[in-house]
Parts: structure tokens; sequence; C-alpha cells
């Protein structure tokens, strides 16, 4: 659907930001790990061959890459850290730094910028996100990338960034050697061994979490979460020679207008609520509207003519979209009071966070920073079954036998007369 450098038509992976919403997406890969076996596909190569994601999924996405020779075993690894997931992983939630910097933006919202100017204590973030360095070298062996491009187990990674210097949304990508960039309209891409400090920059989460320093047109420019004005999220697997991705949310990609209205939606939002509304519109949105171009283009070439399409370096691009089967904020609001209480207490100042499970509001905003395992291990176990509901479009994508055995036909499936009350599957 968009013209692309000749390299081998591959599957791509898109994984998208949202902070620990993130979670979800590893429920999802430890399913396709599973389906896989179960598909009899282990003996085939790593089924991403390119892989892109953008803020906290650029994280999964690079780690991921770099076991491209061992797929499930990179799945495993990145399931037993989300599943252990803690705050002090991410970002400092000990009692003094965040209510300090708590104290240093009420300061500043009273006083006004310039009296934090002249005294230089204009704060550069909410959160200091320091521990998250130390935990991708770890977690990310990026040292790995070029042998396993060389040996063929990975045609690309590209991670994705919003330049606060340029205005541009910059993809960097580190690949193939026949992979050229390319540029658009506020986006380009640059071709760059990809770093901790991509990564960093990438989950930068607006306000949120400090700007990295990256180099590039032979100077420094300061970069962001991913998400901010990505207007076209699958472009890079494409440009990278995906001809079919597999999209992995963060959020509910239906017409929200069907979504019940939350409990507190009529009364006036707090900051907190505002914030978090602000995050799933870059988190969110621009995926939704990139989703329904492509299939919309692939609608539009399936009309044309054979001859006038081999005339075209549009190509037709098949698409498989896993998203949250269930409202992610609803899911926080359980979980809220796992935050540190630090935490809990600077967030208290842009609006209350949810106190009971029936109390949504702040919820959403919430649910970007619960680096938490009881928040993160139900989100992957969503993730996880979600995607196995989609068992047979996930083998029918990748062109795997489905393993699954047939089910004998008993009285149950041979009378609808059910008895609900003893159906384990009847609330879902």
């Amino acid at each position: 659907m968009l013209p692309v450098d000749p390299v081998t038509l591959s599957t791509g992976l898109l994984l998208t930001g949202g902070g620990a919403r993130a979670a979800y997406q590893v429920g999802v890969l430890q399913a396709i790990a599973d389906i896989r076996k179960s598909a009899g596909a282990l003996g085939q190569p790593n089924p991403f061959p390119v892989i892109t994601g953008t803020s906290a999924g650029a994280i999964n996405a690079a780690a991921l890459a770099c076991g491209a020779d061992d797929f499930d075993g990179a799945v495993r690894r990145i399931v037993d850290v989300w599943k252990n997931f803690h705050t002090d992983q991410v970002y400092r939630a000990d009692s003094l730094y965040p209510l300090g910097i708590k104290v240093r933006w009420m300061r500043l919202l009273r006083m006004g910028w310039w009296i934090s100017r002249w005294r230089r204590t204009k704060p550069r973030s909410l959160l200091d996100n320091a521990p998250l360095h130390a935990m991708l070298t770890q977690l990310v062996p990026l040292q790995r990338l070029p042998s396993l491009v060389r040996k063929g187990h990975l045609q690309a990674l590209a991670v994705s960034t919003s330049s606060y210097s340029s205005g541009e949304h910059v993809t960097f990508f580190q690949g193939d050697e026949r992979l050229t960039p390319w540029i658009r309209s506020g986006r380009v891409s640059v071709r760059q061994d990809i770093t901790h400090a991509h990564l960093l920059a990438s989950s930068a989460i607006p306000f949120v979490f400090p700007a990295s320093a990256l180099h590039i047109n032979g100077q420094d420019e300061y970069f962001g979460d991913g998400s901010m004005r990505q207007s076209a999220p699958l472009a890079p697997a494409i440009h990278l020679g995906a001809s079919r991705i597999l999209v992995v949310g963060a959020g509910r990609t239906r017409d929200p207008r069907a979504e019940t209205f939350l409990p507190t939606a009529r009364s006036y939002p707090s900051l907190a609520q505002i914030a978090g509304h602000a995050l799933t519109s870059i988190f969110l949105d621009s995926l939704t509207v990139d989703i329904e171009r492509v299939r919309r283009i692939n609608q539009t070439l399936s009309l044309v003519p054979p001859e006038a399409r081999k005339a075209s370096a549009l190509r037709d691009v098949q698409l498989l979209v896993i998203a949250p089967s269930q409202r992610i904020d609803v899911i926080a609001a359980r979980h809220a009071d796992a935050l540190p209480p630090a935490v809990r207490a600077l967030l208290g100042g842009f609006g209350d966070l949810p106190p009971s499970p029936t109390d949504f509001k702040g919820a959403t905003l919430a649910s970007y920073l619960l680096f938490e395992s009881s928040f993160t291990a139900e989100l992957m176990a969503l993730g996880y079954a979600d995607a196995k509901k989609q068992h047979g479009e996930i083998c029918s994508f990748f062109g795997w036998t489905d393993g699954r055995a047939p089910q004998p036909l008993t009285e149950t499936t041979q009378h609808p007369r059910i008895d609900r009350r003893r159906d384990p599957l009847r609330l879902r």
C-alpha cells in the first residue's frame, strides 16, 4: 500500500505505546508462542523478521528483536520481567523524590515560570526514570543486533520517537543493508544503531519522564515519546518490507462512542482525568485511524486491474489486529492502590486517584504508571486470553496448521440447552 524498496517481503510486528499498558502485549506474545508450538512450527525461523515499536512497545520490540534467534526464549524472558514488575524498576518512587518534585511543580504553578528560570529550579519531568536504564542493560542486549541481522534472523528493528527540537516524528531503524531511509511530511527515518538511549527517548511519556538527547544530522536533539505526532504508526513496518503486520494495541480500537460511560463521566473532569484523556489521545487515536486507512487502501487496490497494479509501487498489506477486549482504565481502577504512596500523593495534586474499584476518576492516568505486578499480571492474562480467542486467525495469518484437536460431538454440543450456572464461560 506504500512504496518500498525491494527487500524480502516479510511478516512485521507493531507494538504500540502506553506505559504500563504494554504488559498486554506480553500476554499476546506469550499466546502466540504457545499457538506456534501447538501448530508444530517451532522449527521455523523467527515469526517476525520486521519488528517495530513505540514508547513502552519499543522496549518490548527491542527485547524481542535481541532474541530473534530464539523467539520462545525471548518471550519467556520478557514475560518473566513483566510478571514480576515493580515501580522502582522504572522510576524512582521513594518517599522524598516525587514529593519534592510535587512541591516544586506546585510552587512553579503559583509563582510563574519566570521565577523558576531566575532560580534555576525548573523541573525536567514529574518522575525520574533513571532505574529504567539499568533494567534495559539487562533485558535488552542490543549488541546482538548486528549479528542477528547478518545471520538472517532479523530483517529490521525500528524505534519511533518525537523530536522536541525539530518538531518532527523520527523513526530510527537498524537492519538489512538494502533498506533505505524514507521521508514524508512531518516524519522522517534515520538508519542508526539502536541504543538504550533510543529506547528511553521513545518511552519518555510527555511531562512524566525526561526527554533524551540523541545525535542526529551532526547535532544533538532532544526526543520524547514516539507516540506524539505519530500520524502513521504502521508506516515503518511497511517501509521496512512487511507485507503482513500483526498489530498489538494498548487500548480498545472499536468506536469509543459505543463504550459505556464511566460513572464519573458527567462530573467536571479533574486534571488527572484531563491528563489521562490527553495521553489516550496520544497513544491510541492515530493507530485506529491508520488501521482504517490501510484497510481502505487495500479495498481500493482490490478494485484496480492486475495489469495496472503491476505498474504501481503500491501493494496490499495484510493486517491482524489484537487489542484489549476490556477497558484498561477499569482494570487500573482495581489496582490503583498498588501505586507507591509517594506517587499517589504526587498524582493526587492533579486530581484524586480512584479511592475504590468503583471510582474511575484518574484511573486512565494511573494505568500508564502502574508498573506493579498485580496490574501487569492481569493485563498479561487479558492479552493471552484475547490472542487465544483469535487462535484460528493467528494460524491463518502465519500459514500455520491449526493444532487444536477437533471437539468430539457430545450430548452438550448436540443440544443447545446448557446449564449456564455451571458454564465457566458464561460471564465472558
